[in-house]
Formats: C-alpha cells, sequence, structure tokens
C-alpha cells in the first residue's frame, strides 16, 4: 500500500506492506527515493516484518519544504514519522544518508530504535571520498523521474542537488562519544569500494559496542544493486539473532564477555 498521509501538517508519501511482525522502517539515500531502495531489501524482510518506507521530504514524491535537505530536520521527521504513522520503536534499515539518520534517531531518541542497519553511511563528511565542490549535471532520465513523480515544479530539481550538495559539505557531524550511546543491536554494512573507506566503516562499528560489521567485497556504494543476494543474506543472518553476539575467539568482545560471564 502506498499514498501520501499527513504528518504534521505536510503531505509525506509513505509505503506499508501488510505482514505480521514488529515494524522495519526502509530509509532511503539522499537525493533518491524509497522505490530506489525497497525491490532490493524487501525480500529480506518481508513476511518476518511490518515494512514501512517513506520519501523524505524534497524526496520522490514528497514535496520539499525549507531547511529539508539538513540532516536534524530528517532526523526530526524520522521521529515524528515513528511517533505518529508507526506508533512503536522500530527496525531501521538506511541506505547511504538514510543510514545517518538512522544513527541520528537512535542517539536522540533510543526508545523509538529496536535495531539498526546501515549502508554505506558516514558519521563526518571528511569520511566521504568524493568531491562535493561541483555539483553534477543530472541526466534526462533522473529529470524526467523529477518530472514525473515530484510534486516540486522542474526547476527546484537542481535547486535540491545544489542544497544537498552545500550540506553534505558540513554534515553530518555525529561524534564517537555519541555513537557509543547506541545500545540497541547494530550492522554497519558498506562496500569495500564505498565512498567511505573501509577504515572509517570500521571506526563507525568500533564506537557502537552493541555493533557488527560486514565489508561486502567486489561493491561499491551501490553495494546493494551490484550484490544484492549478498546484501540479503547478510541482513537475514542479523535478523537470525539480535542478541549481544559470543564468538568462539572473542577479542574485540572478550571484556565483555567476560562481564556477561
Amino acid at each position: 500500500m502506498a499514498g501520501y498521509l499527513w504528518l504534521r501538517g505536510h503531505k509525506v508519501w509513505s509505503y506499508k506492506y501488510e505482514k505480521s511482525g514488529a515494524p522495519l522502517v526502509l530509509l532511503h539515500g539522499g537525493l533518491s527515493h524509497s522505490e530506489k531502495i525497497i525491490p532490493f531489501l524487501l525480500p529480506a524482510i518481508e513476511g518476518r516484518f511490518s515494512v514501512y518506507a517513506f520519501d523524505r521530504t524534497g524526496h520522490g514524491h514528497t514535496a520539499n519544504q525549507p531547511g529539508s535537505i539538513h540532516f536534524d530536520f530528517q532526523r526530526d521527521e524520522l521521529i515524528a514519522y515513528l511517533e505518529d504513522i508507526v506508533q512503536q520503536p522500530a527496525h531501521l534499515i538506511g541506505v547511504s544518508d538514510g543510514g545517518n539518520i538512522a544513527l541520528m534517531v537512535a542517539i536522540a531518541r533510543p526508545d523509538l530504535v529496536l535495531s539498526i542497519i546501515t549502508i554505506g553511511a558516514n558519521t563526518q563528511p571528511e569520511q566521504v571520498q568524493i568531491s562535493f565542490e561541483e555539483n553534477p549535471t543530472p541526466s534526462q532520465e533522473d529529470r524526467a523521474e523529477h518530472l514525473a513523480i515530484s510534486p516540486d515544479a522542474p526547476e527546484e530539481f537542481d535547486k535540491k542537488i545544489a542544497k544537498a550538495f552545500e550540506v553534505w559539505k558540513s554534515e553530518p557531524r555525529i561524534a564517537a562519544d555519541q555513537l557509543a550511546r547506541i545500545a540497541c543491536p547494530t550492522l554497519i554494512m558498506a562496500g569495500d569500494d564505498d565512498v567511505l573507506s573501509t577504515a572509517h566503516s570500521n571506526e563507525i562499528f568500533e564506537s557502537i559496542e552493541n555493533g557488527r560489521l560486514a565489508i561486502i567485497p567486489g561493491a561499491s556504494h551501490s553495494v546493494i544493486k551490484e550484490k544484492t543476494n549478498l546484501v540479503q543474506h547478510v541482513i537475514v543472518d542479523f535478523y537470525e539473532n539480535l542478541n549481544y553476539p559470543i564468538t568462539r575467539d572473542p577479542v574485540r568482545r572478550r571484556f565483555v564477555e567476560i562481564e556477561l560471564g
């Protein structure tokens, strides 16, 4: 089921897949929308969860508002969606910017988050190994898609791209001590040729005590499209057991294992 709903005075395009189980919210990347990720992720989670997704303000089918591209705005929008639409704590899977936002909500409102999977997320703008100094020229296909699905005027497309590139130069800013406050099970996933290095993905993982790390070989920032089956397998494995990992030969978790023992 897909369509508009009112979220605190603004029409937001939302999806819900009627299944049993705890709620799970899919979060698309920046300058993207939900339909870009649903086909690649839904097979790993449908039947196990009640799945939601929504096009964030200024993305996809949802009209823009002032300030909507900033991460604080998108964090607060997700909190509102969880409170008003989902109406209970949920699992979160976020791709790229969606992963950043999932981490921010877990820090700000841990009571709303059951677990997190990030795919190609970053916590500092310096981690991203591409330049935001020059805006890309959108393809005719991208322009046609914006014209077909966005309620915004066609000329708004270039403005949103310019604003996103401006924001990405300085946002997000998620410190290691903030990540350390995340207590829910968290999986940090990225391609081994992602826009952030494997070392930076590892830094995020190392900052979260209840974290897991999955670096997908032979994949870029488009890992969900390049290695779809492997990504889905890792997601299924994560949800099979959300308990704190007890490994056979612990290194990172050896002190926690001693405390638990």
